[in-house]
């Protein structure tokens, strides 16, 4: 590949590595320590990820346990977990706090499918921005001293990388899918 068009595969590289994160995230019925990613507790006036300030771990298939480093952060995790979008209510023990899911419903797995796919139609729009930025930039080439046939092939590289990772998008869109709808 080109030296000039490594830069926009980074871009692309870097767009779906977003959407993989993003995707960990969603709750797929299963406890995934990663939907707590988001979540910010405040560790003496700094906001610090869950994962910092606890051991977080799975001991069954829809429970999550935080089991804080210090007694003292069990109140600020909890408040945390419930200030948060993720809609569960956390149990607290007086050592560990409990997020236990519940089984998602039909119609809850077709949101989540929805919110999955919307998410991986704004992937593939970052992609083709970033491929519109290539093509932008090879049409200033073709003003310098490149000729138009090496323009044609930038261009048509820059075409396959885009499909290359718009393939990836829908990948990994169907994968999460699946997951969310395996009840």
């Amino acid at each position: 590949m080109d030296a000039r068009l490594q830069q926009y595969e980074d871009k692309m590289k870097k767009a779906i590595e977003f959407l993989e994160g993003d995707y960990n995230t969603i709750r797929a019925g299963r406890a995934n320590p990663h939907v707590l990613d988001k979540i910010r507790v405040d560790y003496y006036g700094t906001p610090t990820p869950v994962q910092q300030v606890g051991n977080v771990t799975v001991p069954d298939a829809r429970i999550i346990q935080i089991a804080p480093w210090e007694k003292s952060m069990l109140k600020a995790i909890e408040k945390a977990i419930q200030t948060s979008d993720l809609g569960i209510n956390p149990t607290n023990d007086g050592s560990v706090i409990r997020l236990v899911f519940p089984e998602l419903t039909e119609e809850r797995r077709k949101d989540l499918a929805k919110e999955v796919k919307k998410k991986a139609e704004e992937s593939k729009v970052a992609v083709r921005n970033i491929r519109r930025d290539g093509n932008d930039m090879l049409k200033k080439l073709g003003k310098a001293d490149v000729s138009e046939d090496e323009i044609k092939q930038m261009e048509e590289q820059l075409q396959k990388v885009t499909d290359k990772y718009i393939k990836e998008v829908d990948a990994a869109m169907d994968k999460k899918t699946k997951e969310i709808m395996t009840v």
